[in-house]
């Protein structure tokens, strides 16, 4: 992609970082050389490992190490050294390249791989690759792997899932039918390079689009580059939107060259819509996918959110239509296909669909039956084909028998105007098994008993928290999705203390 940009619009900004500009001819050029150094390092199908936050380096390792016939395993930055150390040992990684203040705790807790080569990306890395000399680009093919990306492991050990190059560009097809790039776009991404929300670096790299790339999301930041970078298009998960509109500098101004959002993670709440669409005139675009996915296949267009703020409020539960570019299907227990309005298990098969785990057949096998991705979510369509998810598996919620959704409390709880966001966990209970809680984050103040009220007007009575929790800001996963795993922990631990 990088090398038919190049010669297509050679002079043309591919990256800016910091103040500094890359065009397109430059990056691939950095690209090549960077890929014939680890080309001559070792044979193809080698695992190279990179623990650090975005820079340029990064970007160039997400091209250079596929180039050069190896895999790229991005670790998430957030982890424990012992999540780290278990990771490059099972994917069998030769070569890791980091932040030093990430390495040094790594290399204190022990456990990495016997021949693991551990480079600093400042002070080692250049030195290191200017030894290695160049040697020829190994051919590649579609089914080679690209990426190792492991999961989040809320419901035990993380698990690699395989990203190709064949499943990578399914993956951008889809994405650039759901979020269209132009190629005078400037692109502004806070994520980190580690998550899959990076597959939106490459789409508009594959559109010849700009990127200007964030160390971390800061609200005022982002503002700063809307107002002074030209920044047109963003992803941002709504808990980002929010903070954009509550940051003090905020003016309305600040997003008239705006014109898209693209966010997904969670549901957007009605009020943050409405405030939006009423500031500006920017398109909002929710799309559902995960890891396994290599991106995205369903996408709540901007017309379905304009149309959500007015009269079809329930349009903002749903993340929209499947693509055509996938096939989706919704399955029971038994595996049989669910009727319109009934959940299931949300089913996927299409190219941008993972490889497998990473030297897990059992695992594989489970994920991939018959041909069929088995997401672990919970979904429905409604009669005129849009999905609504249910809740992940994960997170359903067993209180004296019934099965909660979280996901729905969560939706009623986004409604009431005193909260700002939200997340619904089950805690234990010594008589029901769980407890549906609540944790808000509180736009202005609100009683307990009021918020009850509320949901029992929306809700049964087995679904309306039973206790409530307020917290200045919600932990997050990488992909800025509320992180309940960390949630239910902290809250398990305050309540046994208490």
């Amino acid at each position: 992609m990088l090398q038919e940009q190049a010669r297509l619009r050679p002079a043309a900004p591919a990256l800016l970082w910091q103040g500094q500009a890359s065009s397109y001819a430059e990056l691939a050029q950095r690209v090549a050389r960077l890929a014939a150094g680890l080309a001559a390092w070792n044979p193809p199908g080698q695992r190279i490992a990179i623990l650090a936050w975005n820079c340029p380096d990064f970007l160039d390792l997400i091209y250079a190490v596929p180039m050069a016939g190896h895999v790229l395993v991005p670790l998430n930055a957030r982890l424990a050294p012992a999540e780290l150390a278990y990771q490059l040992r099972s994917a069998g990684v030769g070569l890791l390249i980091g932040d030093a203040p990430l390495l040094q705790p790594l290399r204190q807790h022990g456990g990495l791989p016997d021949d693991l080569q551990c480079l600093h990306l400042i002070d080692e890395y250049p030195a290191w690759l200017a030894t290695r000399g160049e040697a020829a680009l190994p051919a590649t093919r579609g089914d080679d792997p690209v990426w190792i990306l492991y999961t989040s492991g809320t419901t035990g050990r993380p698990k690699g899932a395989v990203l190709t190059h064949d499943s990578f560009l399914a993956g951008l097809r889809s994405a650039a039918i759901g979020r269209p790039v132009q190629p005078d776009d400037r692109y502004f991404y806070p994520f980190p390079l580690f998550h899959v929300a990076a597959h939106n670096v490459l789409l508009q790299h594959r559109h010849g689009a700009c990127v200007v790339l964030s160390a971390a999301f800061d609200a005022g930041e982002t503002l700063a580059a809307c107002r002074e970078l030209g920044v047109t298009t963003i992803s941002l998960a709504p808990t980002m939107i929010a903070m954009l509109l509550e940051h003090p500098g905020y003016d309305p101004a600040d997003l008239a060259g705006v014109r898209a959002i693209g966010y997904g993670a969670s549901a957007m709440p009605l009020t943050l819509l409405r405030r939006l669409l009423a500031q500006t005139d920017l398109d909002l675009c929710q799309s559902y996918g995960m890891t396994e996915l290599s991106g995205s296949v369903a996408f709540l267009t901007p017309q379905d959110h304009r149309r959500a703020a007015g009269e079809n409020p329930e349009l903002l539960a749903s993340v929209g239509r499947p693509l055509a570019t996938a096939e989706l299907r919704l399955v029971d227990e038994r595996g049989a296909t669910c009727p319109t309005g009934t959940p299931g298990e949300i089913l996927v098969r299409g190219r941008q669909c993972m490889q497998g785990y990473w030297q897990d057949p059992e695992a594989t096998a489970g994920a991939l039956q018959g041909g069929w991705l088995h997401t672990g979510d919970i979904g429905r369509f409604d009669a005129a084909g849009y999905l609504y998810i249910v809740d992940r598996k994960k997170d359903m919620i067993i209180s004296g028998g019934e099965n909660i959704a979280s996901r729905e409390v969560e939706e009623v709880l986004r409604r009431h105007p005193a909260v700002a966001d939200c997340a619904v966990i089950g805690l234990p209970h010594p008589l029901w098994g769980q407890a549906v809680s609540a944790v808000i984050r509180p736009a202005s103040a609100v009683s307990d008993d009021e918020l009850e009220r509320h949901c029992r007007r929306y809700l049964a009575g087995y679904k309306t928290p039973r206790r409530w929790f307020r917290r200045a800001a919600l932990p997050v996963n990488a992909g800025g999705k509320v992180d309940k795993a960390r949630l239910r922990q902290a809250l398990a631990e305050e309540i046994d203390q208490g």
